[in-house]
């Protein structure tokens, strides 16, 4: 049997980013439950903000379609969100809405369907990025995605990480790890 394939990326670009300095536990996690990973930065897929009458003039951003590409190609979606005043990043969101856009005759909605998701998070704040997630879950269902009912929320964030940018608890590093190897195991298997 193939490994399960994930697609991994914070939803931030920040070079101090709490989210993408968690997000490798939560990767290697997945590894270690034998997933195929792929860590992108959206930094390396800049797009546009969303508009729809520049989408009509111009079409599909050629990033835009890169990430489709990706999403299509991958089992499953191991996310780090960041929360925005309660909500959703910006950047997460407009890659999402990006990449769920008709190209051609394929419907928007083809690089979600049948993707299982899973989600960490990390904040400064006592939550742990948590209504975030709420978002973040919201919109991926919506998009067809199986989002897991697991997920690690790392609150107080700023005191997490060494001066190199490391964990520096274990219990962190294989709370984040556990959401990576659930979606290696759920894609495996099939069972939430």
């Amino acid at each position: 049997m193939a490994a399960a394939k994930i697609l991994a990326f914070a939803g931030s670009v920040r070079r101090e980013s709490f989210n993408r300095r968690l997000l490798p536990a939560a990767i290697e996690g997945a590894r270690a439950a034998g997933a195929e990973v792929t860590h992108l930065e959206l930094a390396d897929y800049p797009l546009p903000l969303f508009d729809q009458d520049m989408e009509a003039r111009d079409g599909l951003p050629a990033n835009a379609r890169k990430l489709k590409e990706l999403f299509k190609s991958h089992g499953g979606l191991l996310l780090a969100c960041p929360e925005y005043n309660g909500s959703i990043t910006p950047l997460l969101k407009n890659t999402l809405d990006w990449v769920s856009r008709r190209d051609g005759a394929e419907a928007g909605s083809v690089p979600y369907k049948r993707k299982v998701a899973g989600l960490v998070s990390a904040s400064d704040g006592r939550w742990g990025g948590i209504r975030g997630l709420t978002q973040v879950r919201h919109t991926l269902t919506i998009l067809g995605c199986i989002v897991l009912p697991e997920q690690y929320c790392l609150s107080a964030a700023s005191q997490a990480y060494d001066e190199a940018g490391r964990i520096k608890d274990d219990k962190v590093r294989s709370g984040a790890a556990a959401i990576g190897a659930r979606l290696a195991g759920f894609l495996k298997d099939g069972n939430i």
